[in-house]
């Protein structure tokens, strides 16, 4: 069973959408048992940082997902809750990974919005994927890069377009929006 993470974010629909074209049922919960029995479980997200733990914490899902021992992927801002801090309201994350969310500085158009590659990758995640393709971002924050950052993006500066720690997997991109490429990292996230 794979779990699709509810909380005070959205896209979440969409993410159910691109594993049902796989072939893959899913459930979307916020109750700690389904999440912590479940085979696989997404933490998707478009949405607010400080807004979106606040709503983690009330419902006990921070330490529910810090907890989870399957494979775990986050997007988008799933990947940035799931670093130490974001500047974004000034958030204490999850702190899954050992990284800090920043700003984009305002030299160039922001948010990054649209295709754009990603490089240096590593990982089963990425298997049978070429880093001449593109993926899809939308976001104004971006992880920096650290020692779990196993796929790098350049906007303004290199950040981590994939990170990966243990069990735990996250893509700044949403592979649900990215064709193709999208589709097979979703199918190597779900065959680990």
């Amino acid at each position: 069973m794979i779990a699709i993470i509810k909380y005070n974010a959205g896209n979440i629909r969409s993410v159910q959408n691109a594993l049902t074209r796989l072939g893959y049922e899913s459930v979307i919960t916020d109750d700690p048992e389904t999440i912590l029995s479940a085979d696989k479980v997404i933490f998707p997200g478009v949405g607010e940082a400080s807004s979106a733990m606040k709503y983690l914490r009330e419902k006990g899902l921070d330490k529910v997902l810090r907890s989870v021992k399957k494979p775990m992927l986050g997007i988008c801002l799933g990947l940035q809750l799931m670093c130490d801090h974001s500047e974004e309201g000034d958030t204490k994350c999850l702190g899954i990974f050992n990284a800090a969310v920043k700003k984009f500085p305002p030299l160039d158009k922001v948010p990054h919005m649209g295709w754009n590659n990603f490089t240096n990758i590593k990982g089963e995640l990425f298997n049978g994927i070429d880093i001449n393709n593109d993926v899809y971002y939308v976001h104004s924050y971006y992880a920096e890069l650290s020692d779990e950052t196993i796929a790098t993006c350049n906007y303004i500066q290199p950040f981590s377009a994939a990170m990966q720690k243990n069990n735990f997997y996250a893509t700044q991109f949403h592979p649900e929006k990215s064709a193709d490429v999208g589709a097979q990292i979703l199918k190597n996230f779900l065959s680990l």
